[in-house]
């Protein structure tokens, strides 16, 4: 017996919404799991006589400068596609509609009785909140799963939720995105995100987490209909952290006329301080390694020995293999002048003597992150391809130095940093991607499974992503085992690209859960020259990591 699609509902403030919004909505109208099946539209009841130029200018005194940077930031910084674009949802959706009559208070969607009760008359499972504001509990009522709705929704005349507009302004690391689910015992989180804050631009930075979140509901939609309401609502009490009203506060305040000046000026000073410092310094990629007995997972690095590559280029994302007496380490070796990366392998023997890199692949597009993966007495490597839009698996003819093109593997995504690792008696793909044309690759962690990974067919985990924190998603190695546990590390991209890494046990891994737990955080700190470390890996004793350094040109 098919299983009934879910029945959504849209709470609306004009036919005219953002592309991200609209995004969404054709997700969910293109899935098996739901259907569009009611629009709720608001008409805000107004002043006949209008609202003068002069009274909107004295309404919005204390916030015009921001106004004034909002519209430069749009304009400087040009980002495409546009997840604010207005697109008529009408073009999209061909349901029952309800328009409701709302009052003059802006912070408050007051609904009729009558209009309630015409509400009432479809059976609705998820209301989607884009527009509507402190619903009564008589509406939160109606759906059977509640309201969700966006922590960062933006509504119609001029009231705004500032999310990701304070973390650019006060420069915290990461910006969040949140999916709540509004109900008649309160409010509770669906789906949480965390993407590295953009440095100096609000408009770019709201683009890369709207866009991303596009897909929340939709996600969530789909474990509801996958699990079924008793394991769905169980999962959301047991993960559920209690939202905040003082965040909340925070995120609805708009920055004044003193702020805007204080804060985005400190900032374009930065950002102008970075830019004569790049006049005297490069930010190099380079190799640390250290011989010998040491930890599985270590500590620290203070005693690593340095590769340093001459300054017209980076050696970067090292991997290990111990062969005949002799380490071998291929690696993404990237000229500044090509800007495009190829793979390339360092051979070093047991006293640490290293010789300089052979190139061994090398395409018309970016290479990096040589994951190598052993099978039997075949030995394949599935470098980066991302640029190439592709996933593709590399055979070794003759080791170290002739490799074939074998398959592709997955075509058509966006994806980094592939890790492939077998686990009772199958395959399993970790890679970054982005779902979403618009958002960031960085912030999402994919899990995918194969009985054949050479040619077999590629199944989505039912859990995916299985990360969604730029801080712990994107790999940073070969995953591996130690003393019966499994470790995945991961770049912390929080503070900036490559800035760190996280090793996470993997607690839980299987066709229908995934998770994984916090072990050890590694940040860029034994050496005042550091900036940022992004890749681990070890065999046969020899231990390699990258380092990003700050060198004089």
């Amino acid at each position: 017996m098919t299983k009934q699609k879910l029945k959504i509902g849209l709470l609306l403030d004009d036919h005219n919404i953002p592309a991200w919004v609209y995004k969404m909505v054709e997700m969910i109208g293109s899935s098996k799991h739901s259907e569009i099946s009611l629009i709720v539209k608001k008409t805000r009841v107004t002043n006949q006589n209008g609202d003068s130029a002069f009274r909107r200018i004295w309404r919005n005194r204390n916030v015009l400068l921001y106004k004034l940077y909002s519209n430069l930031d749009y304009k400087i910084f040009k980002w495409k596609p546009d997840a604010f674009e207005r697109k008529n949802i009408l073009n999209l959706v061909n349901c029952k509609e309800i328009e409701v009559n709302v009052g003059k208070n802006l912070t408050d969607d007051h609904l009729l009785p009558e209009d309630i009760s015409r509400i009432n008359e479809k059976p609705i499972d998820v209301f989607i909140n884009i527009g509507f504001q402190s619903l009564q509990k008589e509406v939160i009522k109606i759906p059977k799963y509640g309201i969700w709705t966006y922590r960062h929704d933006t509504y119609q005349n001029g009231i705004t939720s500032f999310s990701g507009v304070w973390e650019v302004l006060e420069q915290e690391d990461i910006t969040e995105a949140t999916l709540e689910v509004l109900t008649a015992d309160g409010n509770k989180i669906l789906y949480r995100s965390y993407s590295h804050t953009d440095e100096l631009s609000v408009y770019r930075n709201k683009n890369n987490f709207y866009w991303k979140s596009s897909s929340f509901v939709p996600r969530k939609l789909e474990e509801l209909y996958r699990l079924g309401e008793k394991t769905f609502l169980k999962n959301i009490d047991q993960n559920n952290t209690e939202l905040s009203s003082v965040a909340n506060k925070k995120l609805k305040k708009a920055p004044g006329n003193y702020e805007i000046l204080i804060k985005i000026g400190a900032n374009y000073l930065l950002a102008l301080k970075r830019k004569v410092r790049r006049m005297f310094y490069i930010k190099q990629w380079i190799l640390l390694y250290k011989v010998g007995t040491s930890p599985k997972i270590p500590k620290s690095f203070f005693d690593y020995n340095r590769i340093v590559p001459p300054k017209d280029r980076i050696w970067a994302d090292p991997f290990v293999l111990f062969r005949d007496g002799k380490y071998f380490v291929f690696i993404e070796e990237m000229l500044y002048a090509e800007n495009k990366g190829k793979i390339s392998v360092i051979e070093i023997n047991k006293n640490g003597k290293y010789e300089m890199p052979k190139v061994i692949i090398e395409n018309n597009y970016h290479m990096s992150y040589p994951l190598l993966f052993e099978d039997g007495d075949d030995l394949f490597m599935l470098p980066e391809t991302g640029a190439n839009l592709t996933i593709e698996l590399y055979k070794c003819v003759d080791f170290p130095l002739r490799w074939e093109f074998h398959s592709t593997l997955m075509e058509n995504v966006r994806a980094a940093d592939a890790t492939l690792f077998k686990y009772k008696g199958r395959y399993w793909l970790f890679t970054n991607m982005r779902e979403v044309q618009g958002a960031s690759v960085q912030d999402e962690l994919f899990l995918f499974y194969s009985d054949d990974f050479q040619n077999g067919t590629w199944q989505s985990h039912p859990e995916n992503p299985i990360v969604s924190d730029v801080r712990c998603s994107r790999p940073a190695g070969n995953i591996f085992e130690h003393e019966g546990r499994i470790y995945r590390p991961a770049q912390n991209g929080g503070k900036h690209y490559g800035y760190g890494m996280q090793i996470n046990e993997i607690v839980t891994l299987t066709e229908e859960f995934y998770q994984e737990r916090e072990v050890q955080s590694i940040h860029p700190n034994w050496a005042k020259d550091l900036i940022g470390t992004h890749t681990l890996n070890a065999d046969g004793g020899l231990t390699v990591i990258d380092a990003l350094i700050k060198r004089r040109k």
